[in-house]
């Protein structure tokens, strides 16, 4: 415990002054300061001048990150028939209908995103209660509701990437590996501060985007400059 406790103080000492800085700084800094023993996962947290109690203030959307997310996406899709074999041969973990929701149900969820054509939506409706917590609730404005299943499952796997603004206008994702180049983390960064600029929503008012900060799985987070985060 007293090593871990030296290796947190020398990178909060690190990090200490850094504020608003350039995404490329933000990399560097955070490559340079993971010292725990697993790849972690780089992680950006946005802070928007929405409240998603407003139906008109919702942000959520999708994005594929250039260079994936160095994640291994387990993805579950309810179909039946030809769309079940092409989920199955598209490399979805799991296909069901009627046993797939009954799996759910008795609280195995072995997955991190679900897919359904529209005639299943009826089954999965009975299971909002457990996957809309979760986020894994699928939904047409995200392509997660489709009957080009295919195309589905291999963006889920290949690094797409799911947002949507929490009760406090926060959005968060998982934005690459430690273990990436600076360059591919800073372009998957930048991919999705984009999307999530161009998801701006209409009820919007002021300073949508207030504050951005990046962080690995363990490590302390650092602000980077609003204004020059997007790739645009």
């Amino acid at each position: 415990m007293a090593k871990f406790g030296k290796r947190t103080r020398a990178a909060r000492e690190a990090f200490a002054g850094k504020e608003d800085i350039s995404v490329e700084e933000a990399v560097k800094l955070i490559k340079s300061n993971s010292n725990v023993k697993f790849d972690e996962t780089v992680e950006i947290a946005m802070n928007l001048g929405v409240d998603p109690r407003h139906a008109d203030q919702m942000v959520r959307g999708v994005v594929g990150l250039p260079n994936g997310t160095g994640k291994t996406v387990r993805v579950a899709v309810f179909a039946r028939g030809p769309k079940a074999d092409e989920a199955t041969a598209a490399g979805a973990d799991i296909v069901g209908a009627e046993d797939l929701m009954e799996t759910i149900q008795s609280g195995k969820i072995e997955f991190d995103r679900c897919i359904a054509t529209p005639d299943m939506m009826p089954i999965v409706g009975r299971l909002g209660k457990i996957l809309g917590p979760r986020n894994l609730m699928p939904n047409p404005k995200v392509g997660t509701v489709t009957m080009d299943v295919k195309e589905a499952v291999e963006a889920a796997k290949g690094g797409q990437v799911q947002f949507k603004a929490e009760k406090a206008g926060v959005v968060h994702a998982g934005v690459g590996k430690v273990s990436f180049d600076e360059a591919k983390l800073v372009e998957n960064i930048k991919a999705f501060v984009s999307a999530v600029s161009k998801a701006k929503p209409a009820g919007a008012k002021g300073t949508y985007m207030k504050r951005i900060a990046l962080s690995s799985t363990m490590g302390p987070g650092v602000t980077v400059d609003v204004a020059t985060a997007s790739a645009e």
